[in-house]
């Protein structure tokens, strides 16, 4: 098996190969796409900082009903720069980390699932579905999520993965994603960004179950001390 990752500043290959291999496996093979790194766009066509290359400190996780979440209002879409990061493919996955950067002045609070939609060359539009587990980053879900408050500068992340690999009697997969429209939780503000992963030399991978469905889904907010790193 071969891995592909591309290094945030914080991330470690080796402890995220380790922590994926306690999970079931699936097959894996990326579907090479020409392309450039990430860059995220606000709806306006502003650029903010380029996939990978922001290296701000990690939020702070906490109960959503703790006192120190309670008194901090919701991360919006026009205080945060949104990047895609740390991708790469990892057993039966192709993804990376969707990074949320608090650009703001004051501290905000991010907790839930981001709403992300997969947009392929053609225009097609596909929900991202709100994943329970993911091979690529280890990642499980917790109940209640967990709040993570950012002060300015800091990030949280979301795990965004995708089989990459044809299942059941296909030979191949469909096109795939070649962009990320991406709002924080709670809020309708939307950020597009590029689903290019340097770490796999594809896009996003659009490659749908054996029964047909979408294998694209997306983690809850969570740290980057929760994922391998």
């Amino acid at each position: 098996m071969r891995f592909h990752l591309v290094r945030d500043r914080t991330i470690t290959f080796g402890v995220l190969a380790v922590a994926a291999c306690g999970l079931v496996m699936t097959g894996c093979a990326s579907q090479n796409q020409p392309g450039a790194a990430s860059s995220a766009t606000s709806p306006t066509g502003t650029t903010t900082s380029p996939a990978g290359t922001a290296t701000s400190t990690a939020g702070t996780a906490t109960s959503p009903s703790s006192p120190s979440a309670a008194g901090v209002d919701a991360c919006a879409t026009s205080r945060l720069k949104i990047s895609l990061t740390n991708t790469g493919a990892l057993a039966g996955q192709a993804g990376g980390y969707l990074k949320f950067t608090n650009d703001g002045g004051t501290p905000c609070r991010m907790s839930g699932w981001p709403a992300v939609t997969a947009l392929k060359a053609s225009g097609q539009a596909t929900r991202l579905r709100h994943l329970q587990s993911s091979m690529f980053g280890a990642w499980q879900y917790t109940a209640p999520p967990p709040a993570v408050t950012l002060q300015p500068g800091d990030s949280a992340y979301a795990v965004v993965a995708a089989d990459d690999r044809p299942a059941g009697d296909n030979t191949r997969c469909p096109a795939p994603y070649v962009r990320l429209r991406v709002s924080p939780p709670g809020d309708s503000g939307q950020v597009t960004i590029s689903a290019w992963l340097p770490g796999a030399a594809s896009y996003l991978p659009a490659c749908p179950s054996v029964s047909g469905s979408p294998t694209a889904g997306t983690s809850t907010i969570t740290t980057l001390s929760r994922l391998p790193h």
